[in-house]
């Protein structure tokens, strides 16, 4: 796999569906909701409460990407992830398919924050601990800045 291209985007109010609540899901949906996304959750039941962000209680169906701008497929189910994929490809969805790197529009960096600046660190896919070593790195500089 190649090194990944950082893309900055305002997701300000911008509809972002994260189908899958469990640990990884709700991990997507915090820092997309922390980024001013409109963040919607599918999924049957979440792992944890999660406030500012929509929920239907339900299993993904086709239609669910209607009018999003992006999103991630976070469910243990592979043939569900797939369907998420595939009507993200149909619609323009940029999508984020977090059991197969094949199949993601975008990857989502290691997110790195303190007060206005944002910083992202994302490898290529090969060495995630290194990943997190720079992140953490990166994050301490952040905190240490006037």
């Amino acid at each position: 796999m190649s090194l990944r291209f950082p893309f900055f985007v305002d997701l300000s109010g911008k509809k972002a569906v994260v189908v899958g609540g469990g640990t990884v899901g709700l991990r997507r949906a915090r820092v997309l909701r922390d980024f001013g996304a409109a963040v919607t959750v599918v999924a049957p039941s979440l792992g944890a409460p999660l406030e500012g962000v929509a929920h239907i209680a339900r299993r993904y169906q086709a239609g669910d990407l209607a009018e999003a701008f992006l999103a991630v497929a976070a469910t243990d189910d592979r043939a569900v992830n797939r369907a998420v994929w595939e009507e993200a490809q149909g619609r323009g969805v940029w999508v984020n398919v977090c059991d197969c790197p094949e199949e993601c529009g975008f990857f989502f960096p290691a997110v790195c924050r303190s007060g206005h600046l944002a910083a992202g660190v994302a490898g290529d896919g090969t060495d995630h601990r290194r990943t997190a070593q720079a992140a953490a790195a990166i994050r301490k500089a952040l905190e240490e800045l006037p």
